[in-house]
């Protein structure tokens, strides 16, 4: 059941309630069924007034059980129904005033018969969420765009994984390594997904539903697969071992 208090304690007691969490630990709880989700898509979900956790004198964030829950339930909402976060926010206040939970009505987009066979596998975004989640502006976005690394979905939104992209870009940026040097990761990346899309290729055309879905399960294990084979290759040629 979704709770709907939203940060602060109870009566605005001075007590510290001992289930509150970091951030970090926050990130942690959620990517065992939200395994894209970020910081940055945390605190651009607070920024866009979706949950107001607690802060500290020092200004970190903390966050009580109903907020994880609150948190949940959004992603939860992006993922399996495609609803921007303007009807999420509204569907939440609508709870505070003790309305009843509206569900999806079929056909609506992000249902499974509207979004293909197969269903939904991703969260959609707009492109000044991605900027904002991301931490970039447009003139980056566009360069990234123009390198393959980021591509707009059909819809003009863009998936979940777009804004890891972006903040792994980012990263990158860091230490010298400019988009235009990662063009060589994105063409590894085609061709690896190219490799895993021959494999499961038979299962996607089949006219049995559970085999198209048993299909997009063997995708994501192969892509699980290719992704640690890649990283342990690129770790054995530089003679070094990540954590």
């Amino acid at each position: 059941m979704l709770h709907t208090p939203r940060g602060g304690a109870a009566g605005g007691t001075a007590t510290v309630d001992s289930r509150l969490m970091s951030i970090g630990t926050v990130l942690n709880t959620l990517r065992e069924e939200f395994p894209e989700v970020t910081i940055s898509k945390i605190r651009f979900l607070e920024s866009e007034g979706l949950i107001e956790p607690q802060r500290t004198p020092s200004g970190y964030r903390k966050f009580s059980p109903d907020d994880v829950e609150r948190l949940a339930h959004v992603l939860r909402m992006q993922r399996d129904h495609y609803l921007p976060l303007k009807v999420i926010k509204e569907q939440l206040d609508g709870l505070e005033r003790g309305e009843a939970l509206p569900v999806p009505a079929p056909g609506r987009p992000g249902d499974p018969a509207d979004a293909g066979e197969d269903g939904p596998t991703a969260a959609r975004i707009g492109r000044q969420e991605l900027l904002a989640a991301a931490g970039i502006d447009a003139a980056e976005l566009e360069e990234w765009e123009s390198y393959g690394l980021i591509a707009q979905l059909p819809d003009g939104g863009y998936d979940a994984g777009a804004v890891v992209v972006a903040e792994l870009v980012g990263e990158l940026g860091r230490f010298g390594i400019e988009p235009r040097h990662l063009r060589l990761m994105r063409a590894a990346a085609d061709r690896e997904a190219g490799l895993v899309d021959s494999v499961v290729a038979p299962l996607k055309v089949h006219r049995n539903p559970q085999t198209r879905a048993l299909a997009q399960a063997r995708a994501k294990e192969l892509a699980g697969l290719t992704v640690k084979l890649h990283a342990t290759l690129v770790q054995t040629a530089l003679g070094v071992r990540l954590p």
